[in-house]
């Protein structure tokens, strides 16, 4: 087994994969460690095999370029594959749009070093934005996963419900083969849906068996934001699909028997937030206004989006992965 597998999940990523691939050619410190980069096509219909197949004529030997397929659509299908492939003890999880700095995988190994006990850690994603954002959008910088909290690595608390994204993310390979779903209720954004969250639902599965889930300060990366993911439309189309998720993964830390009694309370609560916003937001500049009430709005409604989901396309029975 190797050390890290740094696996970089694209879905028709010609245009952005070359910049994540260049910025893994030019990592430092990396001398004792043993890693490897893959490549998981999630069903591209453009050149983006070509594109890998460039990259392997001159790759490094010390730590190869590898190419596997996904035909199953849905970013968590292809961190499954990734998982299920990966060569070494810890995945790195890397989007086509997210783009580390030169030592992220040197610090990403000291980190593991340093941590024994973890199941998992991500770390700082800064916003790298074709066009300026306008005043006021850290209030929802969260939505487009950009995590800068600090400059201390500190543990997750499960109860304060709070994880990182899978962008940078670093897994333990036996921790998420041992109980992240190989048939997870949240897929990942498609053309059909913006619903996301597969990212934390694998990680609470992780967190809920025992295993810590930690920030590390020391492992930083951009992500690539063009200007059509600061526009309005996107954005309230984005703030709804995350909204829709959240009673599921709220539910995934509760008993079975608790599920009945808590949901009418978080609606109550829900609403509440709902009225607040409503009532004290106005001097807010309006773009925010208008994809925060779209979140708290689906944020309510999740509870009946997923009943609707459960009855109308049952969860199918689930297999563990390859090991």
């Amino acid at each position: 087994m190797l050390d890290f597998t740094l696996a970089v999940c694209t879905y028709n990523g010609v245009n952005r994969l070359p910049a994540v691939l260049d910025s893994l050619q030019q990592q430092i410190n990396t001398e004792n460690i043993q890693w490897e980069v893959m490549v998981v096509d999630n069903n591209s219909c453009d050149r983006t095999p070509a594109v890998v197949k460039d990259y392997q004529a001159y790759w490094s030997l010390t730590n190869p370029l590898r190419y596997v397929t996904e035909p199953k659509q849905g970013l968590a299908f292809a961190r499954n594959r990734a998982v299920a492939e990966a060569r070494g003890n810890w995945v790195g999880f890397l989007d086509d749009d997210t783009v580390p700095l030169p030592n992220w995988v040197a610090a990403a190994a000291q980190f593991a070093q340093q941590h024994p006990e973890v199941g998992a850690y991500g770390g700082q994603i800064h916003g790298d934005f074709e066009v300026e954002p306008m005043a006021g959008f850290e209030k929802i910088a969260v939505f487009l996963a950009i995590v800068e909290r600090g400059d201390q690595p500190y543990c997750y608390e499960p109860a304060k419900r709070m994880l990182p994204p899978g962008a940078g993310l670093i897994v333990r390979r036996q921790a998420w083969l041992d109980h992240a779903p190989t048939q997870p209720w949240l897929t990942g954004r498609s053309a059909t849906s913006m619903m996301a969250g597969e990212d934390l639902e694998a990680l609470a599965h992780i967190q809920n068996a025992g295993w810590e889930v930690w920030y590390s300060p020391t492992m930083e990366m951009y992500h690539k934001i063009p200007q059509q993911r600061l526009e309005l439309d996107y954005l309230r189309r984005l703030a709804w699909g995350i909204g829709l998720c959240r009673h599921h993964l709220r539910m995934m830390r509760k008993p079975n028997w608790q599920v009945s009694l808590l949901t009418p309370l978080y609606l109550v609560n829900d609403l509440t937030k709902l009225l607040v916003h409503v009532l004290t937001t106005q001097l807010e500049p309006p773009v925010f206004r208008s994809v925060e009430l779209r979140y708290r709005l689906a944020t309510l409604l999740s509870p009946f989006y997923l009943l609707y989901k459960s009855i109308r396309f049952p969860a199918p029975a689930q297999n563990q992965l390859q090991k």
